[in-house]
């Protein structure tokens, strides 16, 4: 699938600025810093030109352009992503969609909500709620944009009860590699009619269009909830308690794990003290419903399967004020890390629920084996685990060697595990090798054959996903 693109050339800035105006059109050498990288991933590339686009029109008129001139082109919302998969790996045009990033409809009636890629995350809940209503997916990145979620598939913490946002997303426009519009689902709640095309765009990365609006499912939204902290005395016992909590009458609406060492990164860098800081491993579980008594009934029950399966002790979180101590450590966690070190790298592998404990004892295993400090915390109620190798005081050269071969590691033994290479981050370009490792020959083919029929030119979001 390699393929050779057009030297960028004034002739091509003088066109996109006639279809996007000189404003929202800037060049390469203009192009601020932030657009060469994403938020985790050491890929770096500078777009020979940044667009802004403010109407699907426009993403239609520029993609047509691009593909007349087999001119490469990278769609980008907020850049927050962790694998390079916002990049401009083989220069071209930068797409920014942050400007298309208006609320279009809000329907109560059909309980969906209709607006463009470029709207933050953070937005959506306080614009559906005064209307009682509720957007389930949570990924800890509240500044990420829809788009960037939907190209993910962005699951979060609220995944266990709630699902991914694939599940959440009834419609979308796309623009495709060649300038068509195309509508994809709708708002029906049931659709048997042939391929679902609109599940391929969900998870794609920008490989296969341009998401220029989306129609999103929403829920009824819960009157209450509450948040239990429970302390173990180590990891195996607090992730051996979570399948029976997940068996209980009610399903809760989260179940993170933590370590001690996480926490302590997490209080230097707020500045603030976690509710408990005693022990060595901690379950986070989160209840949610209409009324009051149903989620006393379930934190209740979770309590007592807690302390049965050797939970030292249960601290409710009923106040605001604790769920935001709480909340906001967990939020902090990943930039708690980061600050603790020079550079990190980030495997974001999902196993079956029952290995997460194997699966997280077998890192600690790699901190000895390769030295290197290796941190982690994750959802423990749906197998994703967010594993971080830090570079500490290793040189570049050094530091090469020793990510590939931890990495090596984790993804062999998630494979042996029956898990998969990501949960929620997806691969962009800094995972691609794992990913070709995992996947048969056939699956192989196939994707590479859908990459085609959408892409021929391979202009979408080129080096990304596949090895090519």
């Amino acid at each position: 699938m390699a393929h050779s693109y057009k030297t960028f050339a004034a002739e091509d800035l003088a066109a996109l600025q006639a279809i996007c105006g000189m404003e929202r059109v800037i060049p390469g050498d203009q192009i601020g810093e932030d657009y060469t990288h994403d938020e985790l991933s050491g890929t770096h590339s500078r777009p020979d030109v940044l667009v802004k686009a403010i109407s699907t029109e426009e993403v239609s008129a520029v993609m047509k352009y691009a593909f007349a001139n087999h001119i490469p082109v990278t769609p980008r919302g907020s850049g927050t992503g962790l694998v390079g998969g916002s990049v401009a790996l083989c220069g071209g045009i930068m797409l920014d969609l942050t400007l298309m990033n208006h609320f279009l409809e809000l329907d109560e009636e059909n309980m969906t909500l209709t607006l463009e890629p470029g709207v933050l995350l953070m937005d959506v809940g306080k614009y559906v709620e005064p209307a009682g209503l509720f957007y389930p997916p949570d990924p800890g990145e509240k500044t990420a944009t829809i788009g960037g979620n939907i190209n993910t598939n962005a699951g979060g913490m609220r995944a266990v009860k709630y699902g991914v946002t694939r599940d959440y997303v009834r419609g979308l426009e796309v623009v495709l590699a060649n300038g068509e519009i195309m509508n994809l689902g709708g708002k029906v709640v049931k659709n048997s009619s042939g391929y679902s095309l609109k599940d391929l765009i969900v998870g794609s990365e920008g490989t296969l269009g341009v998401v220029t609006k989306a129609i999103l499912r929403l829920l009824p939204l819960p009157k209450h909830k509450i948040s239990l902290l429970v302390p173990f005395p180590d990891l195996p016992s607090a992730i051996k308690a979570v399948p029976t909590v997940i068996r209980a009458s009610s399903i809760p609406t989260a179940v993170e794990f933590m370590e001690r060492e996480v926490i302590l990164a997490a209080e230097e860098f707020l500045a603030r003290k976690f509710p408990d800081n005693t022990s060595d491993a901690y379950l986070l579980l989160t209840y949610d419903g209409a009324s009051r008594e149903e989620v006393d009934l379930a934190w209740e029950e979770a309590a007592e399967i807690c302390l049965k399966c050797g939970a030292l002790d249960v601290f409710i979180s009923n106040t605001q004020e604790r769920n935001e101590s709480i909340w906001s450590a967990r939020g902090a966690f990943l930039e708690a890390i980061k600050a603790s070190t020079t550079e990190m790298d980030e495997c974001d592998v999902v196993v079956p629920r029952k290995h997460v404990a194997e699966f997280v004892l077998f890192s600690h295993a790699l901190q000895q084996k390769h030295n290197v400090r290796i941190r982690s915390f994750g959802h423990a109620g749906d197998g994703n685990l967010h594993i971080y190798v830090l570079k500490d005081s290793l040189d570049e050269a050094a530091w090469k060697v020793k990510l590939k071969e931890v990495f090596a590691d984790l993804y062999a033994k998630a494979n042996e595990l029956g898990g998969k290479v990501s949960g929620e981050h997806g691969i962009g370009y800094a995972k691609k090798p794992y990913l070709a490792e995992s996947l048969s020959t056939d699956e192989k083919l196939l994707m590479k054959g859908i990459k085609t029929v959408f892409d021929p030119q391979n202009i979408l979001n080129p080096n990304k996903l596949f090895t090519e």
